[in-house]
């Protein structure tokens, strides 16, 4: 069941984490953050943006979620994206799932587009943005040094809707998440 994040799976939301901090450079956070810090970051983020998790028999296998791209207005219709699944649930379509109900929910709130940032070579990850249509935009070079070497940054892009002019405003998570449509959405 996928379903929106709360405070009761911080834990589990760190644990996955963990290991792309401390083993990989997916992220290139550096210091594992506990589950009090993935708690305030879930509640930071949830009143604008969703985060999502899958949970299946009590069990948390992965979340995705959605978070400012710039601090300045004009930048409210995109976003960025990011999916983290359980090491234990990978092949399993977790990521597919939460990715379908993220997007559909962004494209829900009026935002156009996302982003997502690929540390390279990324093959997994470039694959699975491009299974949803995610094309590549864009390459930042020697962008980030960790693990002993620097890496390059990929960055890859899907329009969710044709942009308007003049643009609607974008409709808050906090708000959607009320609607019985949205609800209705998330695990056809």
């Amino acid at each position: 069941m996928i379903r929106i994040a709360r405070d009761g799976d911080a834990a589990a939301i760190a644990a996955i984490y963990a290991p792309t901090v401390t083993d990989s450079v997916i992220t290139f956070e550096t210091q594992v953050p506990d589950a009090e810090a993935m708690r305030q970051r879930v509640a930071d983020r949830l009143a604008h943006y969703p985060w999502l998790v899958l949970e299946d028999q009590g069990r948390v296998l992965g979340y995705a979620y959605a978070s400012r791209f710039r601090d300045r207005a004009a930048y409210d219709w995109i976003c960025e994206t990011s999916v983290y699944v359980h090491p234990d649930a990978r092949r399993r379509g977790v990521a597919r799932r939460l990715y379908t109900a993220l997007l559909d929910t962004l494209a829900m709130q009026g935002i156009t587009q996302a982003l997502s940032v690929i540390t390279l070579p990324g093959q997994v990850s470039i694959a699975l943005h491009e299974r949803f249509g995610f094309v590549h935009t864009g390459t930042w070079y020697k962008a980030g040094y960790k693990l002993g070497q620097w890496h390059d940054v990929g960055v890859w892009q899907k329009q969710l809707a044709e942009p308007a002019t003049p643009p609607t405003p974008v409709i808050a998570f906090a708000e959607l998440a009320e609607r019985e449509d949205w609800q209705a959405s998330l695990n056809r």
